[in-house]
């Protein structure tokens, strides 16, 4: 039996002189690789005296998970990406690596979330809301996250990740519960807070990358040029170092509005969708256990589908065009 990891490695290269903090993760989720072989390129041509840091601080987390790596799969013994806050009495192993990753993020300005998904599909990354000042997520830096999303080169950019996930909160704590951990964790407030909600409650930003599908080969190198592009774009770098971002490409930007849960083992989806397939409204996406069919209310594209998620966690997503101007 392994022994269960011990420590995070963070690598940071200071500045001689001030600029922006960027902070570059990978591994949140276990099985999700593509990061690691992408930061680890970037460390070697920093070594090699291929890259030079200009200015500022670069902070980079390889495996922010490492007991998820270790055991090849999605979570330790729960989802690191959410509830993500030091927790003053860890009650399991994300809790212990938060309370050690949640004052690294505090610490930065600008944080890029390397990610993969399960089903094949492009790349695409994902933004935080617009400038406001509620109570769910306030904001102060739609601009600079919109440049930060637009330059790391995905011909997708998805936006209303936590609003739709208050949603699905709501409708769970409707359903009550059966008093586990594992129950009253999916219910928290805080459940929909991951990596870049974190930064934001601090008063940063950030993108989460989904870099493609976990077993694609491309996954890796745009990782590592998305991290280039990040640079060049904070000035941290020179330019040259990767080509830019086509400034002219077609973006579709998409806002999600609806999360389903699945409720029973025997919910089943009416065919293995892929992300950003198209849905017409009135569609049938699945189909509950007692034969009740989820229908999509508006035309849109689902988005996460996940045919083997548990009861009580999130089954797809629907998004729908977004009037977002990056």
């Amino acid at each position: 039996m392994s022994t269960p990891p011990t420590h995070l490695r963070i690598h940071q290269l200071a500045g001689l002189k001030p600029g922006p903090r960027l902070i570059v993760t990978a591994a949140v989720h276990g099985n999700e690789v593509c990061g690691i072989s992408a930061i680890q390129r970037v460390l070697a041509e920093f070594d090699s005296g291929a890259l030079t840091l200009l200015r500022g601080t670069l902070s980079m987390i390889p495996i922010v998970n490492p007991l998820a790596h270790q055991k090849g799969q999605r979570e330790g013994e729960r989802n690191l990406n959410r509830n993500l806050r030091p927790a003053m009495i860890p009650q399991d192993f994300e809790d212990r690596i938060a309370r050690q990753l949640c004052p690294w993020l505090a610490q930065h300005d600008v944080l890029l979330d390397l990610h993969s998904f399960n089903n094949p599909g492009p790349a695409f990354a994902m933004l935080g809301p617009r400038d406001n000042d509620g109570e769910l997520e306030p904001f102060a830096h739609q601009l600079a996250e919109g440049q930060l999303a637009a330059c790391v080169g995905t011909g997708r950019i998805v936006e209303g990740w936590l609003s739709t996930y208050a949603l699905g909160l709501q409708r769970r704590a409707e359903r009550g519960g059966d008093g586990s951990r594992q129950q009253a964790l999916v219910q928290d407030p805080h459940y929909g807070v991951g990596t870049t909600e974190y930064m934001r409650s601090q008063g940063g930003y950030g993108i989460t990358l989904e870099c493609g599908q976990h077993a694609d080969p491309q996954a890796p190198d745009v990782a590592y040029k998305a991290i280039l592009r990040t640079l060049t774009l904070l000035g941290m770098i020179a330019p040259g170092a990767v080509e830019p971002a086509e400034p002219k490409r077609a973006i579709e930007l998409l806002q999600l509005y609806e999360v389903i849960d699945r409720a029973h083992p025997d919910d089943r989806l009416e065919r293995e969708w892929a992300s950003f397939d198209a849905v017409s409204a009135g569609q049938t996406v699945g189909t509950r256990h007692d034969g009740t069919p989820v229908l999509a209310p508006s035309e849109g594209r689902i988005v996460f589908p996940n045919s083997r998620a548990q009861p009580g966690q999130e089954w797809f997503y629907l998004a729908r065009p977004s009037q977002r101007q990056l």
